[in-house]
C-alpha cells in the first residue's frame, strides 16, 4: 500500500479504510515510511509479534517492542482507530470547524470523548503552525472575542478577550497566512515579543496608530502605521479584518462561543485551515501525517492548560 493520499476524496476514504486493520497498517506506514528503525537502539530488524489486538514489533538486537501508536495523538486511547480516522476526516475536511456535539453524533462516542478526541487534534495542528514565520508585508492588529458584560466597554479597555491578529500578503495584496493569540494586554513588550515569535525580522508590519506598535521599528521591523479609517483608507488592515471577522464567525456559529481559556486551540485551528485552504483533497493525508508525529496529551493536561 503506498502512503500517498493526495486528492482524496469521501468515496476514496470510505473505501480505503474499512476496518481497524486498514487504520493500524497505514499507521506503520506512516510511522515507519523507509522501514523498521528501533526507538532504542536503531536497529533496523524487528519481529512481528501478534498476541495483541495489534502487532508489536520487536527488536531484534535490544528486544524493545515498538507500535504504531506510541508516540502518536493514539497513543493510550479506547477509541477504535476507525472512529479516529473519520474524526480526522471530518475535522480537515469541514472548512466551518466542527464540534464536540457534531462528532458524538457522526461517529457514536460519548460527548467527553468526542471533545478530548478534537482537542487532542488541535494539539497537533498547534505544533505545525509553530514552525514557520510570517514575512514579506504583515498586517496587525488586536481584535476582541466574546460579549462583552453587561453595560462594558467596546474596543480597547473592554472586558473581552484580546486577540493579537497577524496575516501576510501576498504580492498582489492578497491575503496569505495568519496567526492569531490570545494576549494579556496590548503592552509594546507583548506586541514585540509576539512578532519574535511569529514574523520573520526585516518584515513590513502594517497597523493603526497604537502608541504600542512603534517600537517594533526598534525591534528589527519596518513599521507603517496609518490611523485607522476606513472612510480615507479603506484597504488598511482590509484583509485582517475580514479575516478576524471569519474567525469570530466560526467561534459564534460551530462552538457557541468560547471562554478565554480554549479560545487559543480553536483560533490556531481556524489558521490552520486558513493556511491550508489552497491543498484541495490534501487535509486528510496532511493532518493525519501531524497526529501520527504528535504525543498524545490527557485530559487532565487540557483541562489545567491555559493557552499562551
Amino acid at each position: 500500500m503506498s502512503t500517498a493520499i493526495n486528492e482524496m476524496n469521501e468515496l476514496d476514504f470510505h473505501q480505503r479504510f474499512r476496518t481497524e486493520e486498514d487504520c493500524y497498517k497505514y499507521l506503520v506506514k506512516l510511522k515507519w515510511a523507509d522501514g523498521f528503525v528501533c526507538d532504542r537502539c536503531h536497529h533496523t530488524s524487528c519481529t512481528e509479534l501478534y498476541h495483541r489486538k495489534f502487532p508489536l514489533y520487536q527488536c531484534k538486537n535490544c528486544h524493545y517492542q515498538a507500535s504504531a501508536i506510541v508516540g502518536t495523538i493514539f497513543e493510550r486511547t479506547r477509541t477504535s482507530l476507525l472512529k479516529w480516522f473519520m474524526a480526522i476526516w471530518q475535522m480537515a475536511t469541514d472548512k466551518r470547524g466542527f464540534s464536540a456535539k457534531q462528532l458524538e453524533r457522526n461517529i457514536g462516542v460519548t460527548y467527553k470523548t468526542a471533545w478530548l478526541m478534537l482537542h487532542k487534534i488541535r494539539e497537533a495542528m498547534i505544533e505545525r503552525e509553530h514552525m514557520y514565520f510570517l514575512n514579506g508585508i504583515v498586517e496587525l492588529d488586536e481584535a476582541f472575542f466574546g460579549a462583552p458584560k453587561k453595560g462594558g466597554k467596546r474596543g480597547r479597555g473592554t472586558d473581552k478577550t484580546m486577540v493579537l491578529a497577524a496575516v501576510s500578503l501576498t504580492d498582489d495584496g492578497k491575503p496569505n497566512f495568519a496567526k492569531m493569540e490570545v494576549i494579556p494586554d496590548a503592552k509594546s513588550t507583548t506586541l514585540v515579543n509576539f512578532a519574535y515569535r511569529e514574523i520573520a525580522p526585516g518584515t513590513e508590519i502594517r497597523s493603526d496608530a497604537h502608541r504600542s506598535y512603534p517600537k517594533l521599528s526598534e525591534s528589527g521591523y519596518h513599521h507603517v502605521a496609518h490611523v485607522f479609517d476606513q472612510n480615507k483608507r479603506p484597504e488598511h488592515l482590509k484583509w485582517l479584518h475580514v479575516i478576524v471577522g471569519n474567525a469570530k464567525k466560526m467561534v459564534t456559529s460551530t462552538f457557541h462561543g468560547l471562554g478565554t481559556k480554549h479560545l487559543q486551540r480553536y483560533l490556531n485551528e481556524f489558521c490552520y485551515r486558513f493556511n491550508r485552504r489552497r491543498f484541495k483533497g490534501e487535509g486528510f493525508g496532511r493532518l493525519l501525517r501531524l497526529c501520527v508525529n504528535s504525543p498524545t496529551i490527557i485530559r487532565r493536561e487540557l483541562e489545567n492548560t491555559f493557552i499562551p
